[in-house]
């Protein structure tokens, strides 16, 4: 009897073992009819760019040299993006197209279209093109607000150029910051994403994309590391501004930030250490007009609540120049509300002096100092600082020009530099009269 007493006991074992995994199996995500709902939206990008190779000495023999010349070179970069409305525009990210002379999207269908650059964000990393297209399938945009950290999510792209790959994961962590990119409150997952995802969609279980994949960080390169998207509706704050105005305005405050630790806390007389400690006020800003005093502690704007210094300006910077907004701040150990109207990050830049690059223009400017003065023998305009784009270089621009007229307007400096840029209307050329080592000319760009 003890065998059969045995063998009972574990088919009875070996079928409650079946029954827990049966049901554990049925609680796990079905990814089939997501991709099928979502991946006709999903597109792979090719980013063209031209290059020129420089000409090359050969030996040809002991007392004999070939000089090759120089020639052009086509170089190709792969990316992801996904199409957000019908009439074919494209979301994805900045790097993927950014110089790029000619933008090719091949949609799942297997056609290729030839996508016009609307414009792109470098604080953002966010691209929009335009397919010459109707009646395209769209992603619906989701709310990244309401992830929640381990729910299940998806991507779409084209990792190492295997185009429309899958792969899947769960929201890690929210509201993450990268150095280099304060106004994009990231979202961290493990997906596996590699080269060539980059731009693609982070889909949530609804179907609805939530936000952009974007990097990875990584010891070996690849997708063992930890990955990030940017929230959608960053993207599509951007993407709405790009699409209207070309460019993307943002909010600032004008305060240097810093994290509160635990003994600033102490000294403070705060419960706990949160907020945004304030240890700059810049003169003539909108904080200091509002009243913010270095060492008072930024603990909300408006109705959001700024848990870490991290929080700050992407809030800050998500609203429009010119926006009245009430901050709740931490001060002498009590709370006090403030109205600030903020400033343009374009215009503090161009006060200040700084090297000033408009969207979609190739090129940045800067004020002219002392040695730019004395050496052109100008005493008004703006000095090219840098060309980016290979087309502002085949018009002729060039590093230390120094632009005196945009269009038939003077400049004196950055500031109404980039007054006229934002005055010119969609497609129209851009006509600058420079000075290059004592001589004017003309040069023509196109848009």
């Amino acid at each position: 009897m003890k065998p059969a007493f045995y063998s009972s006991r574990w088919l009875i074992l070996i079928g409650l073992i079946l029954l827990i995994v049966t049901a554990h199996a049925g609680k796990l995500p079905d990814f089939t009819e997501l991709v099928e709902k979502t991946g006709d939206a999903v597109v792979n990008i090719e980013a063209h760019t031209e290059s020129q190779v420089p000409a090359q000495v050969v030996p040809v023999d002991p007392y004999h040299r070939r000089v090759i010349p120089p020639m052009p070179q086509d170089r190709v970069s792969i990316g992801t993006g996904f199409i957000i409305s019908p009439d074919g525009y494209v979301l994805t990210n900045r790097h993927v197209v950014n110089g790029a002379t000619k933008i090719i999207v091949r949609l799942p269908d297997h056609r290729e279209m030839e996508a016009k650059l609307i414009g792109q964000d470098e604080p953002s990393d966010i691209a929009l093109l335009k397919l010459d297209a109707k009646n395209l399938p769209s992603l619906k945009m989701g709310d990244s607000d309401k992830l929640k950290i381990g729910e299940w999510v998806m991507a779409i792209g084209s990792p190492l150029s295997f185009e429309h790959s899958v792969t899947k994961g769960i929201v890690s962590a929210k509201g993450r910051s990268m150095r280099g990119q304060q106004y994009v409150p990231y979202i961290q997952t493990d997906v596996p994403i590699n080269r060539g995802n980059s731009g693609g969609p982070l889909i949530n279980m609804d179907g609805e994309v939530v936000g952009i994949n974007t990097l990875i960080l990584s010891n070996t390169g690849g997708y063992m590391g930890l990955s990030f998207s940017i929230p959608i509706e960053v993207a599509a704050s951007v993407a709405e501004q790009l699409k209207t105005h070309g460019t993307v305005e943002r909010g600032l405050l004008g305060v240097g930030i810093e994290p509160v630790s635990q003994k600033m806390a102490d000294y403070l007389r705060m419960k706990t250490p949160h907020g945004a400690l304030v240890n700059h006020v810049a003169k003539g800003s909108a904080a200091e007009k509002a009243g913010i005093k270095v060492q008072d502690v930024i603990v909300k704007v408006d109705d959001e609540s700024v848990d870490s210094a991290n929080d700050l300006p992407p809030l800050v910077g998500s609203k429009a120049p010119g926006t009245t907004v009430q901050l709740l701040v931490y001060r002498d150990g009590q709370e006090k509300t403030l109205t600030a109207t903020l400033d343009s990050v374009a215009s503090r830049q161009a006060a200040n002096g700084k090297a000033f690059s408009p969207a979609n223009l190739g090129f940045s400017v800067a004020n002219l100092d002392e040695a730019s003065r004395q050496k052109s023998g100008e005493t008004a305009g703006v000095i090219v600082k840098d060309v980016q784009d290979p087309q502002v270089r085949r018009s002729g621009l060039r590093s230390g020009d120094i632009i005196l007229k945009v269009g038939k307007q003077p400049v004196k400096n950055i500031k109404q530099f980039g007054r006229q840029i934002r005055l010119l209307t969609a497609g129209e050329p851009l006509v600058l009269l420079i000075n290059r080592q004592g001589a004017n000319r003309f040069i023509v760009i196109e848009r």
